[in-house]
């Protein structure tokens, strides 16, 4: 149920050459105040220190990263690597178009990650002080799998490389939390990108954007090894359908409870569902269902219920 299907309906944006100027707009883009030290460089990353916004602590320590990321500082193999490196230049050269009526929501867009591995995966950071919330089985199937000390390897929508570790997770409610813990620039004053969490769904039929990265590999093809030659980051437009009937919504372990319509791939898994209107996330894609062809996805109310028990401040998360 979470491998996602193709649909006639293709996204509806596509991609644009990222400005020249985008480093004005987008202070996430080459906001380095100060070059790495040679020695930072030796060993992978400045040492980390708290820093605050608007007076209040980070999470956690976020230590800095050379803009040059090489393997010896992500300790990925050299194809990963490789991959990490082919999308994030991907995302540093083209915008993702959204809506006309998004655009005044845009600095939500950017909050959106991509999982730099093979198999995809998208995320979306729910706080300027970089806690990532994507679905539970883009970072482990079970409990078993689930290792809380390992790295995982994003990238903003910017192409800014993040890594971060697992300090939630909830295979019922298929979803997980991550906190940054280095990052290629220093944390601007403002955090990282961020998006809110609505404080009520929205009205059945309202219409949604969704923001996520699809797979590269053809699923439906004849053989394997077939490319898709998706974009990295794509947009699509859809409506909020409400939560199947008779379903808990705090179960999303076999299928999503939420329903809505916009295009999604497989690696659309942890994509944030945001209300056209307002610009809030009021939903993760997780799954599809193969039957009806409806998308699926975790609701509102298990976000919320999540963040609520997993974070230990949701007053920068809630709207």
């Amino acid at each position: 149920m979470f491998a996602q299907s193709s649909v006639e309906e293709a996204a509806v944006s596509s991609r644009s050459t990222r400005s020249k100027t985008a480093s004005k707009t987008n202070p996430m883009v080459h906001a380095v105040p100060e070059a790495p030290s040679e020695s930072d460089e030796q060993n992978g990353s400045a040492s980390g220190t708290i820093r605050t916004i608007s007076g209040v602590s980070l999470l956690s320590a976020v230590s800095i990263l050379p803009l040059d990321l090489k393997s010896t500082h992500t300790k990925l193999n050299p194809k990963d690597h490789g991959l990490l490196k082919k999308k994030q230049e991907w995302l540093k050269t083209y915008d993702i178009n959204v809506p006309k009526q998004f655009k005044k929501h845009q600095r939500v867009a950017e909050a959106t990650l991509v999982f730099s591995q093979e198999e995809a995966g998208t995320a979306i950071c729910i706080s300027p002080e970089g806690l990532l919330l994507t679905c539970a089985h883009c970072i482990a199937e079970n409990e078993d799998d689930l290792d809380k000390s390992q790295t995982h390897w994003l990238l903003f929508c910017s192409g800014l490389a993040v890594a971060a570790k697992c300090t939630a997770w909830d295979a019922r409610r298929d979803l997980a939390l991550l906190q940054v813990v280095a990052a290629q620039s220093f944390v601007p004053a403002e955090g990282f990108p961020s998006a809110r969490i609505a404080c009520a769904a929205p009205e059945t039929d309202s219409r949604i954007i969704c923001i996520g990265h699809p797979g590269s590999e053809d699923l439906e093809a004849s053989h394997p090894g077939i490319k898709t030659n998706y974009d990295v980051l794509s947009c699509s437009t859809g409506c909020y359908r409400g939560c199947a009937s008779g379903q808990d919504p705090h179960d999303n372990s076999e299928i999503g409870a939420l329903m809505h319509d916009a295009w999604t791939y497989w690696g659309h898994s942890g994509a944030p569902l945001f209300c056209l209107k307002t610009g809030q996330l009021m939903g993760l894609h997780s799954s599809w269902d193969a039957e009806t062809g409806m998308r699926r996805g975790v609701s509102l109310v298990a976000i919320r219920q999540f963040a609520h028990e997993s974070m230990p401040n949701t007053d920068q998360a809630f709207a």
